[in-house]
């Protein structure tokens, strides 16, 4: 919804509010909220996300499920992945099987990287 709110702020569509709502949103997930969503960014960001090729071991030990069901941090950091976020009240848990919290699908990181991006190019913009 971000990046929707800045692709609306482009064409003209309340502006001030969009961009303002939408640097609000990508702020939250960097961590204005207390914790960052972003694994490898900020404070307390997320080690467990449900990804199954972090959390194996490196070469040469070979990927099992194993792995993916030990307790501690994925052996492996996928910088700059968003995890699906806290729930309705703000409620999160670092869990590598919950995977509705902590997964990091490429159709949530593909909108919050674009949001990041135009929010970049809004910045500069506004700097020339």
């Amino acid at each position: 919804m971000a990046f929707i709110s800045l692709v609306a702020a482009a064409q003209g569509i309340e502006p001030d509010r969009y961009r303002v709502w939408a640097r609000s949103q990508i702020n939250y997930m960097l961590g204005d909220g207390g914790r960052s969503y972003v694994i490898g960014f900020g404070h307390n960001p997320p080690t467990r996300p449900h990804h199954a090729s972090s959390s194996c071991r490196p070469p040469p030990h070979s990927c099992t499920w194993s792995d993916y069901s030990k307790p501690g941090p994925n052996a492996h950091i996928l910088y700059g992945a968003l995890v699906g976020g806290p729930g309705e009240d703000d409620d999160y848990v670092d869990s590598r099987s919950d995977y509705i919290h902590n997964e990091v699908g490429c159709d949530y990181n593909g909108g919050f990287q674009s949001a990041v991006a135009a929010l970049r190019y809004v910045e500069l913009q506004m700097t020339l």
